[in-house]
């Protein structure tokens, strides 16, 4: 298999806004379920269809490999613990187990490195990886089989039923390769990425450091191909997962990030792949340091961040659940219609209304205002007279324009007060009714 990945398409933008208008008509104030609404959006524009469709098949996949630099004391445990977990994988025992269960998610263990014999090793590269302050983790070959290993598994799992997958790790040593993967990509500096990994003390704390500037001086050399990236600073572990995840991108399937070491990955994965991250979502923020740094880097937000550091997918798991009620509550609450709930002021009719309606109701100048903002959610339109008049008892309800936050436009003081000039819509996720959406906002704190 290549190692080029052909063109990612984003999740269907027309669906997401699909999805945002629903939002606006259930019996709750638009907005007032945070970031639970963006999520379902973001999964029904990934499965092309809302209201989305629940998950039926979530699918952890834990990728395990042992890292040449473990053996010069940047870890609290030996290496021969990467084996010894993948068999606790195997039995149930681990708690990316005990998580998956809870989350209604399966478990997978693939051996692409472990130092040893195990009875998922189909896929194995080699045992172990090259240390990699010193030398390369693999070759290049070896590092474009891991790839395509990544994408093969990939392609099994959304092939076999799955609709939302986690990526998870298994290595010991494995978050000094991750910290020189993001230094290298984003131009940190090793103090910035060194992390305590599974506990390390003062003295391996400096030893790590040591090996991360070291290996970032010879990662550096590489960073305009990522293959070579991968083949210097990595292990196939994580080239693995960096197939992986831009894999389920090319396959449009949507992937709950976890920490450090997968976050390493997904930061190359974006440079195999470019538009993959916008098929993943970040479970959480580990403790590890360097894992903020990817975070900022891929333009996520972590839906967790309760100082979790342990890998295997554990972080990404424990927030599974969050996305399966953003989606669900999408797909299952009641509109104000349906269930014969008054629309605070009448918005939710407002709101559902066709855009062509609205800018009748808005009056002359609503064709270039309301009528306007409505459709392209930019917040900012021109009218006249009427116009400006459409959305004044909003603003006096909401308060000036100026103090209310990003749905402010210029001139928004002036307007509210004499009915001139120029005002602002609610933007895309409002819906059409622009006069309607503020007023519903301005009601969301009695409702909270």
């Amino acid at each position: 298999m290549t190692t080029e990945f052909p063109p990612v398409e984003p999740p269907n933008e027309a669906v997401a806004r699909e999805a945002e208008v629903r939002q606006s008509v259930l019996t709750k104030p638009v907005g007032s379920l945070g970031r639970l609404e963006e999520l379902g959006n973001w999964v029904a524009a990934c499965q092309g269809v809302c209201p989305p469709k629940p998950f039926v098949r979530p699918r952890v996949v834990v990728f395990a490999g042992d890292h040449g630099v473990a053996r010069h004391g940047v870890s609290a445990f030996p290496s021969e613990v990467t084996g010894q977990m993948v068999q606790n994988f195997l039995t149930g025992g681990a708690a990316v187990n005990v998580l998956a269960q809870v989350a209604g998610a399966t478990v997978r263990v693939v051996d692409m490195s472990v130092d040893g014999d195990t009875p998922v090793g189909d896929l194995k590269v080699r045992r172990s990886s090259g240390s990699i302050d010193r030398e390369d983790a693999m070759t290049r070959e070896e590092c474009e089989a891991a790839i395509a290993a990544g994408r093969q598994v990939a392609d099994e799992e959304v092939d076999g039923g799955a609709d939302v997958l986690v990526a998870g790790d298994m290595g010991i040593g494995n978050t000094t390769p991750s910290a020189v993967l993001i230094a290298s990509l984003t131009g940190s500096e090793p103090v910035a990425v060194v992390g305590r990994g599974t506990g390390i003390d003062d003295q391996a704390w400096m030893r790590k450091t040591a090996a991360i500037r070291d290996a970032l001086r010879r990662a550096r050399l590489t960073i305009s191909d990522p293959i070579a990236l991968l083949a210097t600073a990595s292990g196939p572990d994580i080239a693995a997962m960096a197939g992986f995840l831009a894999q389920a991108a090319v396959r449009r399937t949507p992937v709950v990030l976890d920490g450090v070491v997968v976050g390493a990955a997904a930061v190359v994965a974006e440079e195999l792949a470019p538009g993959a991250r916008e098929w993943w979502v970040a479970g959480h923020q580990s403790a590890e340091p360097a894992h903020a740094i990817a975070l900022a880097h891929l333009s996520l937000k972590p839906l967790l961040e309760f100082d979790m550091r342990l890998g295997e997918g554990s972080g990404a798991v424990a927030a599974l659940p969050l996305l399966t009620a953003a989606t669900k509550l999408l797909a299952e609450m009641a509109t104000f219609d349906s269930a014969g709930v008054s629309g605070k002021a009448g918005a939710a009719e407002a709101e559902a209304a066709p855009e062509a309606e609205a800018r009748a109701d808005a009056g002359p100048g609503a064709e270039a205002g309301a009528g306007t903002n409505a459709a392209t959610g930019t917040g900012t339109g021109t009218g006249t007279g009427t116009n400006a008049a459409t959305a004044a008892g909003a603003e006096a309800e909401a308060g000036p324009d100026a103090e209310a936050g990003p749905r402010a436009g210029a001139g928004a003081e002036t307007n509210a007060a004499t009915g001139t000039g120029a005002g602002t819509s609610a933007g895309a996720a409002a819906g059409p009714g622009a006069a309607a959406d503020a007023e519903q906002q301005s009601g969301d704190a009695d409702r909270d």
